[in-house]
């Protein structure tokens, strides 16, 4: 897969996060969490929010990325230099800071008064991965060869939606290759052990531990060399607890609590026509990496919409692809998943990759135990992580 430029691979998370904007356009539930427990809010968490107030902290985060991807800048193309060493300084203002507030309320104003209010213009609308959007046509372009087509944004062929039982056709396929649901449903946990790499460890390979219980409890825990990353859904809520971030708990909220769920359900898929909802097929012919895939779309309780990809001839699941609403627009993040192998008489992916607005992920297991006995503290809200880092907060 191809990024416009490293900067964005290298826009981690964790450190684009202190002081951008905010807006009053259209917007999802996203700030929901199905509980009654509050996510901190931006303004709670970060200084000098002036314009993107009253959303989730992971949201601000999203949001974040959401600016890297459209203009292919990193933190500190927006930030002052200093802020690479100093979570307070992403709080000073730089006259791109300034124009991008600017830039959210014009987006907003044009959404209003010109499209009833729905979000139809973007960041991305204009600017498509550089910093200043081209106002010439490029005869190049018009002329070149077209860019190959994003396998994420398949679109339904015209006419109405294939009936509910093509996907679940697709679905079913897919029980049936990974064992079946006889023998998926005497898996009951399993810990795992691997490596994992990614923006935040220099994509060194790091320890990594991963503890799930059916129906939908998961934890891993990344062993960064500053500090421990931990991801928790518990079967309600989620969490991440990481050392390298300016906010060392975060609260899932909105699509990225969707994807906890998501990904949780998937270590047991016996249950996966349950976990979306409004399932359909009938997409055009899609292909990655040389493989013919199938495609179903569902929404996740929370109202994101997931695309999952079976390869045609084994059934098995190749990408699962989700868009997580933010104050300014849609995201994308893609889980690609590889390397299948049998464990207790079931097919799990001992490889998968994600891949996202603000970096790039591998995992990878080297020692599965199906029926472990799983600590119910495992489960349970992780505690802020200190960091062994340099960074100042």
């Amino acid at each position: 897969m191809k990024f416009q430029s490293r900067r964005v691979i290298r826009c981690a998370m964790g450190t684009m996060i202190l002081c951008f904007l905010g807006t009053t356009g259209a917007r999802s539930q996203s700030a929901k969490t199905g509980t009654d427990q509050k996510p901190q809010m931006s303004e709670e968490a970060f200084k000098n929010i002036q314009v993107l107030r009253g959303i989730p902290v992971n949201e601000f985060m999203g949001t974040m990325g959401f600016f890297s991807a459209s203009l292919s800048m990193n933190c500190t193309d927006c930030h002052v230099s200093e802020s690479a060493g100093n979570w307070d300084r992403y709080a000073d203002d730089t006259p791109l800071k300034q124009t991008a507030r600017r830039m959210v309320i014009m987006m907003n104003a044009i959404n209003r008064s010109d499209f009833g209010a729905t979000r139809l213009v973007t960041c991305y609308t204009c600017h498509r991965g550089a910093q200043h959007p081209e106002v010439t046509p490029s005869l190049a372009e018009q002329y070149g060869a077209p860019p190959p087509d994003d396998p994420d944004r398949v679109e339904v062929l015209p006419g109405p939606p294939a009936a509910p039982s093509a996907a679940e056709q697709i679905l079913d396929k897919y029980i049936q290759a990974i064992g079946g649901a006889q023998q998926l449903g005497k898996l009951n946990s399993f810990v795992a052990k691997g490596t994992y790499a990614g923006f935040d460890t220099d994509f060194q390979k790091v320890p990594s531990e991963i503890f799930a219980k059916a129906p939908n409890q998961l934890t891993t825990t990344n062993h960064l060399h500053g500090g421990d990353n931990t991801t928790t859904y518990d079967g309600r809520e989620a969490w991440i607890a990481a050392a390298d971030r300016p906010v060392p708990l975060i609260m899932l909220t909105g699509g990225d609590l969707d994807g906890a769920k998501l990904d949780a359900g998937l270590a047991f898929p016996a249950l996966v026509k349950q976990d979306l909802s409004k399932w359909h097929a009938g997409f055009p012919p899609v292909t990655i990496d040389g493989h013919a895939l199938q495609v179903v779309e569902g929404t996740a309780s929370g109202g994101t919409l997931v695309k999952l990809f079976f390869d045609k001839d084994s059934g098995l699941l190749v990408r699962q692809t989700r868009f997580i609403d933010t104050m300014v627009g849609l995201i994308p993040l893609h889980i690609d998943y590889s390397d299948y192998r049998a464990v207790s008489g079931v097919k799990m992916p001992f490889h998968w990759q994600v891949t996202w607005v603000d970096g790039q992920s591998t995992t990878e297991l080297t020692d599965v135990q199906p029926n472990a006995p799983v600590a119910a503290a495992k489960f349970a809200k992780p505690a802020p992580v200190a960091s062994r880092g340099s960074a100042s907060r």
